[in-house]
């Protein structure tokens, strides 16, 4: 057999076993809700924020991703951010998981939270070097609104609030 029929041959195989291997969509009853276009509004660090938030279901719907950028109309002082986000779940370890990449780079060792789910909260938990740090999201189905917190503690073992963050869908003609 020819070197090159055999290569042909190896690769189709290992694409079919990909394929094979591909997990179902992953669908998440609370999670789902997230999808969408939201605007992010509250403090960050005691200062006002303005966000915009697009989140859609990316990578074979395993991932949800977030892409938060500060708002376009939002006051000139406001300092600009811009983050994503990809929130999966990992059948395995039954829990969570939160990718982040910001405009702040590589500076942490993990940029990688766990969280679980307790009924419409999902707590995440990243341990970044200067201590742990909690990102939680409350879906309120009345409202059709999010809360968004984040908690941060300190080399002394204080928790403290570093951001209380309200979810609203943008409106559409559709909403």
């Amino acid at each position: 057999m020819k070197p090159t029929f055999l290569f042909i041959i190896v690769m189709a195989l290992l694409q079919s076993a990909a394929v094979a291997q591909r997990p179902a969509e992953w669908h998440d009853a609370v999670v789902d809700q997230l999808a969408g276009t939201w605007n992010v509004d509250g403090q960050v660090m005691g200062r006002d924020a303005h966000h915009l938030l697009q989140a859609e279901w990316v990578l074979n719907h395993q991932f949800l991703c977030l892409h938060e950028k500060t708002d376009a109309n939002a006051p000139s002082h406001e300092q600009a951010y811009e983050a994503i986000w990809f929130l999966g779940y990992d059948p395995v370890s039954e829990r969570y998981v939160l990718h982040l990449m910001d405009v702040f780079g590589a500076r942490f060792s993990e940029t990688l939270g766990y969280g679980t789910r307790d009924g419409n909260r999902i707590r995440f938990i990243f341990e970044y070097p200067d201590g742990p740090f909690h990102t939680t999201y409350l879906w309120d189905p009345e409202r059709k609104t999010w809360e968004w917190l984040m908690e941060q503690k300190d080399k002394n073992g204080k928790w403290s609030q570093f951001a209380d963050l309200k979810i609203t869908r943008v409106a559409t003609p559709h909403n």
